[in-house]
């Protein structure tokens, strides 16, 4: 009689015991600021900060993943120091025609026209005007890589859209067909 005692005095601690466990949270939290954090709302106050603004401008100097630093500014200065100075980093197993006659396709073609005189499909229907020929203009690979990546006058931007290999690839595109010209 005095084991069944003990046999049900066993399982009712067993019982007791693992009723309490629970694998989905843990019992002790040592940091509990780590397990369950505060929600700040965007652009809200919160004196967490210095400025007691949740929203916090990057650290000055950084960059983006992935972004390139380009030395040369965006000005008439930087262009001219990036026509007389800057050359392209492509040796002759990186050039590829093919890709840059593909990019120049996609992006310059509609403006410039194919042989680059300046007489593409949008200057044609008169939505651009006074597009120029690379026959007309003196033009290094420093200087067609700068407009590709700041624009010139009407022209915008290509940074966004091409990496800058893919500029370099155009570029060597672009004084191809002014020799051809």
């Amino acid at each position: 009689m005095k084991s069944v005692y003990k046999i049900t005095l066993l399982f009712g601690i067993t019982i007791l015991v693992s009723s309490c466990h629970n694998n989905a949270t843990p019992n002790y939290q040592y940091f509990p600021n780590m397990y369950e954090s505060v929600g700040y709302e965007t652009y809200s106050e919160s004196k967490a900060f210095k400025d007691g603004k949740e929203g916090q401008l990057p650290a000055e100097g950084t960059i983006n993943r992935g972004f390139e630093p380009f030395e040369y500014e965006n000005s008439t200065a930087g262009y001219e120091l990036a026509k007389a100075n800057l050359k392209s980093p492509l040796d002759s197993l990186s050039k590829d025609a093919d890709k840059g006659k593909e990019l120049f396709e996609i992006y310059c073609i509609s403006c410039h026209g194919a042989s680059g005189n300046g007489k593409g499909k949008l200057v044609e229907r008169e939505k651009f005007l006074g597009v120029p020929s690379y026959k007309d203009r003196v033009i290094t690979e420093g200087s067609i890589f700068h407009v590709i990546t700041y624009g010139l006058n009407s022209m915008g931007s290509h940074a966004n859209q091409l990496s800058a290999h893919e500029r370099w690839l155009v570029t060597d595109y672009v004084l191809k067909l002014k020799s051809e010209l």
